[in-house]
């Protein structure tokens, strides 16, 4: 972060630098201690609580990794051998020694049959009268896939803290595994605050809007597995906004919020937050979504997201989605990896604080990736989420000609 980043002041109070503020956030994450046991289709998003070993070696045996024949190399004159087939093995079956001079029909995953040392695919065969005649002469270990290649007995399949995607079901399948010990889901209570949001579905009146907030944060947090404890809308005064951090922290082991962060005479969160518990961050030198907050109520953490859309999107995407994960019990790094590419626009006035702008990562008329970034810069235009499929970070105080290169973080590492 840039000096002007550290420096920044907002009514007195230094805007946090971004890395500052993640480190904060995630120095105060503890992880959940309670396990379950799941069923594999239960496990997908939950995050394991302890190494999984593999009781079984993978592949148990060698077999064929091609539909073809097994021959001993020794046997095989040349291009053009002739040879008898003494045996058919489909997969699911085992064959019997192979025969001096003879091959066997063998077919993909079935095991080797011993005495084999190679399988000689079938598009280079020819079959004639119960012989078969080998265009190609293969290699010692051609085609064959070895047993253990992929895992032994006793080796760990899976490390503890690893978030079960779809490629860690099938691995823990072909291991048998049917059950696994994952960390309990994380419960995060929620609340808009504002009395101008009306729900979908609800006539609006004067001066309101519909509360298209919520569904966004709790599209964000089903995505990360969260059970969700909904609160909907609390009016905006002190008593009402303390009632609702009250009942959350007895019901969650996260309060997150939309709205009422900022300095304005209905904005409540705060000193709600500094009057229940303790405010431990309020401000952060990122644009869109300065006025996060961060605290406790209790012991129980609480995050404020601005209430602005755009903000509350970037701001989840950038510490809630971390903590979260950490509080989930996720293992290693939890940033979020960027890509390289160039800007496809010049852009001359750089802000004071880093910006995360929505982008496009896209290719060119000549096959290149370019970023093009989004015409506005408000956080109130939501339409321009949808639009976008990724962040470009702007650099603070650091003016861009077309073609200079920029990171992207796609949605793909954000939303999941």
């Amino acid at each position: 972060m840039s000096e002007c980043g550290c420096s920044s002041q907002s009514g007195g109070v230094p805007l946090k630098p971004l890395e500052e503020a993640l480190l904060l956030l995630l120095s105060h994450a503890r992880p959940v201690t309670e396990v379950e046991e799941v069923s594999l289709p239960e496990a997908l998003g939950r995050v394991l609580a302890s190494a999984i070993t593999s009781r079984i070696t993978m592949p148990p045996w060698d077999n064929s990794a091609m539909d073809g024949y097994a021959v001993k190399t020794a046997d095989m004159g040349g291009c053009g051998t002739r040879l008898p087939i003494s045996q058919r093995i489909p997969a699911g079956s085992t064959g019997e020694p192979l025969a001096p001079g003879t091959v066997a029909r063998i077919f993909t995953g079935a095991p080797v049959p011993a005495n084999a040392d190679a399988v000689v695919i079938q598009e280079v065969c020819e079959e004639q009268g119960g012989e078969v005649i080998i265009s190609q002469v293969p290699l010692p270990g051609a085609n064959i896939r070895r047993a253990g290649e992929d895992i032994r007995e006793g080796a760990d399949v899976l490390a503890a803290g690893t978030r079960i995607e779809p490629q860690h079901l099938g691995l823990l399948a072909s291991v048998g595994m049917d059950r696994i010990p994952v960390w309990r889901r994380l419960k995060v209570a929620i609340f808009s605050s504002g009395d101008e949001l009306v729900m979908p579905g609800q006539p609006l009146g004067p001066g309101q809007i519909y509360n298209s907030n919520e569904f966004t944060l709790e599209a964000l947090l089903r995505s990360l597995g969260c059970e969700l404890v909904k609160m909907g809308i609390v009016e905006d005064t002190l008593e009402a906004t303390c009632r609702a951090l009250e009942d959350a922290a007895e019901q969650a082991d996260l309060i997150m919020t939309s709205g009422g962060v900022s300095v304005g005479e209905e904005d409540h969160i705060k000193p709600a937050v500094e009057q229940l518990g303790r405010l431990d961050l309020w401000k952060v030198a990122i644009r869109p979504g300065k006025p996060l907050a961060f605290g406790h109520i209790g012991d129980t953490p609480f995050i404020g997201t601005p209430g602005n859309p755009v903000s509350l999107f970037v701001t989840f995407c950038l510490f809630g989605r971390p903590f979260i994960l950490k509080a989930q019990g996720v293992a290693g790094d939890l940033r979020p990896t960027p890509v390289t590419a160039p800007i496809a626009c010049d852009w001359p006035r750089p802000d004071k604080r880093r910006e995360f702008a929505r982008a496009r990562l896209e290719l060119d008329d000549e096959g290149e990736a370019r970023v093009s970034l989004y015409r506005s810069r408000s956080s109130g235009v939501l339409s321009s989420l949808a639009w976008a499929n990724g962040l470009a970070i702007l650099p603070e105080g650091q003016p861009l000609e077309r073609g200079e290169l920029v990171r992207f973080l796609p949605f793909s590492e954000l939303l999941s």
